[in-house]
Parts: structure tokens; sequence; C-alpha cells
């Protein structure tokens, strides 16, 4: 029997409930030996994550204002878990080591992690599984990014001789000991990381939702679950906007073809979201994966007559994006026109600076500025292989009157993208969902 790798997310650890739904999951299938839980998340609407409550702590003592009533919270959350599930474990002196550290000015990722930190004590109690400190496997080098060879090769030795263990997710050491956090959500990355370092069969990434959805349902009521996904359909969908599991997740298994499957606490009978690494093309059918999209962009378009035969003329153009420390998005062109689709938030303020470089450095015959733009990802592995998605997309749009006033498809041809205009946007999502899904 291969060995799978279960993350549970802060919502399926929020409470003493939740905790016991994990426990009946974990229960279900013995392959699942290796644990790695978030810090409880919020249980209801108005209720805080204690990732947030932590991160307050440190700031308090930055500022030199006591925190002893934000800790209280903390502390009061974790208690009573235990209380509820009737555990022996003592998380006093944890707590309270935990408190005198942050008030001596412990690192503010030292302080946040601890919540994983204590959730994985109280989960390992509650499993009869071995804890193993997430410091003492996963390992960054000194600038911060992970140092994979000695993280794989700590996680493989250390893991070997435990059959069943807890690892906390979100952080893990950086050399000489100190506390390294990932990004927010990290406990996906972590999860990722453990299964990779064991050679796991399957990664299971347990949360509040039963996979992903073809379409975001605040646009389109029920969309139809993704039941296969690609990594690559996965990053194009992400990138847009689509957001169940951490971005940086995917790489530690995807490059040792680990598949992942995203579950739901709270449904477990639900089949979920399967991503692999491969998977053949669909039936040529007229299906595609999903879709997924973002508002907020502004289109800076330039014409110049001859612009082909100027050599040099891109680089000019890319030169004044990356002195003013801005990325873009995509660059549509023609044989006299190229255009720059670019975030808005990455223009910040910066737009008529960009503009007049722009004059400077290319001398275009004309510029112009095209604000409100939205972009969206019509996403499917078999799309290369299937006449005809294009014009059913844009009959779809067509019919519902939204122009389009950009196109472009990447070389893998596993996506199309349009520009419409921000308030044509949820219009224009609708429209070709239907046209695909009915």
């Amino acid at each position: 029997m291969g060995i799978k790798v279960a993350k549970f997310g802060g919502t399926s650890l929020a409470d003493a409930e939740q905790f016991r739904k994990v426990r009946a999951i974990v229960a279900a299938d013995p392959a699942r030996r290796y644990i790695v839980p978030s810090a409880p998340g919020k249980r209801h609407p108005r209720d805080q994550k204690i990732t947030d409550l932590l991160y307050l702590c440190h700031a308090h003592v930055q500022q030199e204002v006591p925190f002893d009533d934000v800790f209280s919270i903390v502390a009061e959350r974790f208690l009573g878990i235990v209380h509820d599930l009737g555990l022996a474990l003592d998380l006093r002196p944890y707590l309270d080591e935990i408190k005198e550290r942050i008030a001596r000015g412990a690192s503010a990722d030292y302080t946040a992690s601890r919540g994983e930190y204590l959730n994985a004590l109280i989960l390992a109690e509650l499993l009869g599984y071995e804890f193993v400190d997430a410091a003492e496997v996963i390992f960054f080098r000194p600038d911060g990014t992970l140092d994979r060879e000695r993280t794989w090769r700590a996680l493989a030795e250390r893991l070997a001789a435990v059959p069943r263990a807890v690892i906390p997710g979100f952080y893990g050491a950086l050399p000489g000991g100190a506390i390294k956090t990932f990004p927010r959500g990290g406990s996906d990355i972590s999860g990722a990381i453990v299964a990779r370092g064991i050679g796991a069969e399957l990664y299971e990434n347990w949360t509040d939702v039963s996979g992903f959805l073809m379409a975001d349902p605040r646009i389109v009521p029920n969309p139809k679950p993704i039941e296969l996904i690609t990594y690559r359909e996965l990053r194009e969908l992400a990138y847009m906007g689509a957001s169940v599991l951490h971005e940086e997740a995917i790489f530690p298994v995807r490059e040792a073809g680990i598949p992942i499957r995203i579950k739901n606490t709270n449904a477990p009978e639900d089949p979920g979201t399967l991503i692999v690494r491969d998977a053949p093309p669909v039936t040529p059918n007229g299906t595609i994966t999903g879709i997924a999209g973002r508002k907020d962009f502004t289109v800076i378009a330039l014409e110049k007559a001859l612009m082909n035969a100027e050599i040099g003329f891109g680089r000019k153009l890319l030169s004044v994006l990356e002195a003013n420390g801005i990325s873009f998005e995509h660059m549509p062109s023609g044989i006299d026109t190229i255009s720059l689709v670019i975030a808005d938030a990455q223009l910040n303020h910066k737009l008529d600076k960009v503009l007049e470089e722009i004059r400077q450095q290319c001398r275009p015959d004309s510029l112009e500025v095209h604000p409100n733009m939205a972009l969206i990802a019509t996403v499917g592995r078999g799309m290369a292989y299937t006449p005809g998605i294009a014009g059913k997309l844009f009959g779809a749009l067509g019919r519902e009157g939204i122009n389009v006033r950009m196109i472009d498809q990447g070389s893998s041809e596993i996506n199309i993208i349009v520009g419409v205009d921000s308030q044509d946007f949820e219009r224009a999502v609708r429209a070709i969902y239907h046209a695909f899904v009915g």
C-alpha cells in the first residue's frame, strides 16, 4: 500500500468538532500516515484566525503595547479544543514558553508559526501519532529559499523510523535554527514538501470545498466540479484568479509526479478534484476544463509605421517597464502595433511617467490608454485538438453583445485569453460557461 500525506486547512481544524472529523478521515484510510495541519481558522464569519492573532501579538510587542489580552484569546482557543476533545495533553507549559519568547522579542515568523505548532501537538495526541517538528525536517537557505536537497534528505531519514507522524505546516528552519515561515497559506506548501520528501503515492489537501469548480460560483450559479485537471491547466486557472490550493504547493509534487487530490473535510464522500502531471486530451467534443478571470487591467496601445523593421523596438519598450519596476501580463502585437496589458496594481500611479518615457524612447505615431479591462481565460487540455473552440467562444460573446478588446492564445494551446470591459466581465464568464456546459 502506498503512503498518503494529508494536509488539513484552518477551517478543517477550527474547533473540537472539526478535529473529530479529521480523526475519522485519517482512521478511514491506513495509508494516511503523515498529517500536516494548519493553525485553527475561523469558526464563523466574525471569528478571528489564530495566525492573525499571533501576528497581532508580535505587532503589540514591537510597538511596546501589552499583548496579554490578545494572547489570552489564543491560549483559551487551544485550551478549549483540548478540553472539548477530552485529551490529557497539558498545553500550558508550551503556551507559557511561547508567550515568554514573544515578550522577549521573538521574530514575526516564530510567533506566527506557533499556531501550526500547537495544533500539531493536539492532533498528534488525538490520533496517537508521533509529533515531528517541521523545524527538524524542513530547511531554508540564508536567503530564505527552500534548501531542497537538505529537506528531502532530512524528511526521508527522519520519517523512515516514524511510521505515522503529524508535522506542523507553514514553517521550517533557517541555518542556525531560527524559524522561517512560508507565505500565507504556506501549509499547502509544507504538505507538498512532505509528500515529495517521503515519495508519497498521493498528496491529499483537505479544505472546506469539494475541489475546483469550472467557474466562480459567485458568477455562475452551481458550476460543475472539475474531477481531473493537469498541473498545467491548474497553473493557468490559478494565475487568472481561481484559488483553492496555494500556487507554490504545486511545484514540489509536480516534479516528482505525485498527484494531488483536493477534498472537503465536511463532505469526505465527495470525490474532489484530482490534479495530475499528465492526462490524455479529452475527447474532441468541444469540452473545456474551466474558466477564470480577473478585473483591473490597463492596456497601453502603441502604433508606429514600420515598427517591425526597427531593430530593438521591443527591447526599448520593455526597458521602460523594467526601469519602473513594472511587469506586464500580455503583449499582443501586429505589423505596426503593439499593446501592453498591465495590472492596475503594477502601475500604481506610475502611468503618466511610463507614457512619457515611452514617447521619449520609442517615438510612437500614436499612444493610447484603455483602462477598465478584465481578462478571462478559458482553459482545457483538449482545446488544441478540438475544431471550433474559438468559434464557439467568440460566438457566445457576440450573442451577448460583448466587445472583445484583446485575444491571446498561449503556444501550448491549452487556453484562450480574451480581454473585455470590466463592466462586461461577469456576463462574459457566464456566456462562455453556458456555451460549453449548457
